[in-house]
Parts: C-alpha cells; structure tokens; sequence
C-alpha cells in the first residue's frame, strides 16, 4: 500500500492487505478503510476510534491519522486512496469539514458502498500481466472509477457528522512536521536540514518524534520508505535497486537491513509473496 504516494490529479490506488501499525502521516487524497477481517484502530489527531469486520473508516484530505493493531488475529483492511479529482460535487465539504467520528459500524455500511469497493478493486487488483496505472487508463475508465468513488461518498457521507476544519499549517508542529516528511521523504533527508526549512531547533524537532510519535526520526522516515517500497515490490517490475533508491535508502544494506526487520522477509521474498496472494473479493453486506 502507498500512505504517501506520487499524488497526481487522477490518482487511484485500491489494495487489501494485512493490517499493521502505521505512524502518522497525512496525505491530499481522501482515504476509505473497510475492514474484511479482525479489528484495527484508526487514529485520527489524538482521537482513537476503534474498528470491527465490516466498519467503514474515511479520512478527509490532509488530516493526519495513523493505524494500530491490538487483535492477535488475523487483520486485513481494504484501504482505497483517491486524488482530488475524484471528488466532484463532495470536494467543498472534503476540504473544509473533518468527520467528528470516522467511522461507520457495519450495520449501517450501504451495499451500495460495498458493490463499489469491490468494482474498484477488481480494475485495480488485476493479475499483474493486465494491471494499468491510473496515468494509463483511457479517459472513460477514470471517468467511470470517479463514478464509483462518488457513490461511496454520496452513501456515506449523509451517515457522518461534521466540524469545522482548522487549518493548522501554519501553528502546529506536529502538522507540520509531518507534511514536510510526506513531501520529502524520498529524499536524502536530515533531522537539522528539516529543522532549518521549518524554522524550529532540531532539538524541538526531535521531542516532536519522541513525544508524540515514540519513535526517533531515522525510524520514522524509514517507516514511510519502507511502505513506499513495499507497494513497489507488489506493483511494479520495477528492479529492487532502483526501487530502494526511489524510496529514499542511500545504500541497498541498510535498505535490506530495515525491510527485514520490519516485514521479516527480504524483499524479493516479499515481492514473491505479493504476486502469488489471493484477494477475496468483497461481499454484500447483509
């Protein structure tokens, strides 16, 4: 899964995959989690709203939000990313308003919402031979996959109640903090430049990551690398060498070193992995 992806105007991604914890991170598209198997957390701001088999989460663009795992079960989550582009007539209410509780229990998930999901994934979850990147898909199939997207939101929107967004990019560390890693995180990025082009000391910088997100900087940035590369290894034939340079790493060591030790496969193992996986195809709800 891409959380920070090369956003263009008509991206799309639309994957279901083991659910994990996740720092927090924000992005420009809207993002859609529904849940196929176990329980996730979904964290948004410092509110933490708890999610079960079949809940719908949706976060608005730009708002910072992370995911944690406290089921010993299995999880899996369908996540769907989608540009603003896709919004149509729901974008006023998207980038100006924030959802006081993301999510919707599963009794009240629309089948509507689930007949969507499940074509999205099928145009986006094909065997690899026939998979087409958004950038190539011809006009009428973008057109047709907005199509969708805005019967997901126009059946679950009306569910959900509202607040004022305050816009806090221009007060709020931690915002800000965590836009510049998503703008520069494939990038050869340092604590002090980061500190430098934000205007903060690299010491109040650094209590930010371990206050707040309990992780040293180094980990962080690695984290969003390392989800960044995963996605390529599942979705492109792209080389392992160019991929974890793509992603950031300056040598294929460390690259190699971190992706074990997170994902407990080397990546071309996880590459096979990836190819062969079965997604099962979303049901109706009842």
């Amino acid at each position: 899964m891409l959380p920070l992806y090369h956003e263009n105007q008509d991206a799309l991604q639309i994957e279901e995959i083991p659910s994990v914890h996740f720092s927090p991170h924000l992005h420009q598209s809207i993002e859609i989690v529904y849940i196929t198997k176990g329980t996730l957390e979904l964290g948004t701001g410092i509110d933490l709203f708890h999610m079960n088999t079949g809940d719908l989460g949706i976060i608005f663009p730009g708002q910072i939000h992370h995911y944690q795992v406290f089921d010993t079960r299995e999880c899996r989550a369908v996540h769907l990313l989608a540009s603003p582009s896709s919004f149509g007539a729901y974008q006023e209410i998207l980038l100006t308003r924030a959802p006081v509780n993301p999510v919707i229990p599963a009794s009240q998930v629309h089948p509507d919402t689930l007949y969507a999901l499940r074509r999205l994934q099928q145009d986006f979850e094909a065997p690899e031979s026939e998979k087409t990147s958004p950038s190539e898909l011809p006009t009428a199939s973008i057109i047709l996959s907005h199509a969708w997207i805005q019967v997901i939101l126009s059946r679950s929107l009306p569910l959900l109640s509202f607040r004022d967004r305050i816009d806090p990019s221009n007060q709020d560390l931690v915002y800000q903090a965590v836009a510049y890693v998503a703008g520069h995180y494939r990038e050869n990025l340092s604590l002090t430049q980061m500190a430098s082009d934000l205007g903060v000391s690299p010491y109040a910088l650094s209590r930010i990551f371990s206050a707040t997100f309990h992780q040293n900087f180094n980990h962080y940035v690695n984290e969003m690398r390392l989800s960044y590369a995963a996605a390529l290894l599942a979705d492109s034939d792209s080389p392992i060498t160019d991929i974890y340079l793509d992603s950031g790493f300056q040598s294929q060591a460390t690259f190699n070193r971190v992706f074990q030790a997170r994902y407990h496969l080397t990546p071309r193992e996880y590459r096979k992995n990836a190819r062969k996986s079965l997604k099962e195809p979303l049901k109706h709800a009842d």
